[in-house]
């Protein structure tokens, strides 16, 4: 039942966002503080599969306006998929950084075991899974929209065998 209910939301979501309708509760967060929440809420299950877990946050204290639970959940599907796909020994790094002046970056990257070019193409689209994967096939999409409709964007970087890295950029500003 849980799993249906977590699908039915899934498809909500997706289906508000796409539309248009989505209603973000935009507040001015720290994006530093919200990765290493995130990254504390996914510790022990990283450590459970004997992985390194991280947050580099070269500035500190990066202040954005954003629906602080919908880039949550971004960065806890990124971070579920690098787990779910990350060999034991492997590792995960949550980066933020500035993208410019306007902006700041948020890329989760993994030592997993990557996707092929057609995988990467198609990570974003709806109901697409990985080989491997365990998920509905909406999480990447989700995010996707979720960026969107923060003004931002999303991008997917991968090579078989070496790992995969999702990239989104956010504008600090609430009117974007």
């Amino acid at each position: 039942m849980k799993i249906l209910a977590r699908l039915v939301e899934d498809l909500r979501t997706l289906a508000l966002s796409e539309s248009g309708a989505l209603k973000l509760e935009k507040e001015t967060i720290n994006i530093a503080s919200l990765a290493n929440e995130v990254a504390r809420a996914y510790q022990s299950e990283a450590q459970a599969h004997r992985l390194d877990l991280l947050v580099e946050e070269p500035i500190g204290h990066m202040p954005i306006t954003v629906d602080a639970v919908r880039i949550r959940e971004v960065l806890a599907n990124l971070v579920t998929n690098a787990l779910a796909h990350t060999p034991a020994g492997g590792s995960i790094v949550i980066r933020l950084s500035e993208a410019d002046p306007r902006g700041v970056a948020v890329e989760v990257s993994d030592t997993g075991t990557g996707m092929t070019a057609e995988e990467t193409s198609r990570a974003f689209e709806r109901f697409h899974k990985g080989p491997d994967s365990r998920g509905s096939g909406l999480g990447l999409a989700i995010a996707r929209n979720l960026i969107a409709a923060h003004g931002g964007d999303i991008q997917i970087a991968s090579e078989l065998g070496r790992g995969t890295s999702v990239r989104f950029t956010l504008p600090r500003d609430a009117e974007q």
